[in-house]
């Protein structure tokens, strides 16, 4: 799938989808990887190593410090994709060395969580293993 490339480098990972937004400032923690925002749909889960989808981010310009904070500390999501990038999280991603893509086609909606993707920040695309 084509997309727009955000944030070069290229990555793996199970896919971990939000239907709502994420505030990296005060709705993950840096130091556990794990969303903390209450009520969120992915409160209690880690984003660690996953390939994180959802829409867009919220809250404070602190986030992107929060992103590269997490790549720090090795709990950041090995890629993210995101329905359209704006400054904080495109910023997070290129300064923690975070693959980045948005604005992939419909039919990305109907990958599965869990299903293995690619991100290719390089070029925009992702793939994903089809015999999964």
């Amino acid at each position: 799938m084509q997309g727009r490339s955000i944030s070069r480098g290229i990555a793996n990972g199970d896919l971990l989808v939000s239907s709502e937004p994420i505030s990296f400032l005060s709705g993950v923690d840096p130091k556990t990887g794990t969303v903390v925002e209450k009520g969120h749909p992915l409160e209690g889960q880690s984003i660690a190593g996953c390939v994180l989808a959802f829409p867009y981010g919220k809250g404070s310009t602190v986030g992107s410090y929060v992103i590269y904070a997490l790549k720090q500390n090795g709990l950041a999501p090995a890629a993210i994709i995101n329905t359209e990038a704006e400054p904080i999280i495109a910023v997070g991603a290129i300064i923690a060395g975070v693959p980045m893509v948005d604005r992939l086609p419909p039919e990305f909606s109907l990958l599965a969580p869990g299903t293995r993707v690619t991100v290719n920040g390089d070029t925009g695309e992702v793939s994903f293993d089809e015999t999964a």
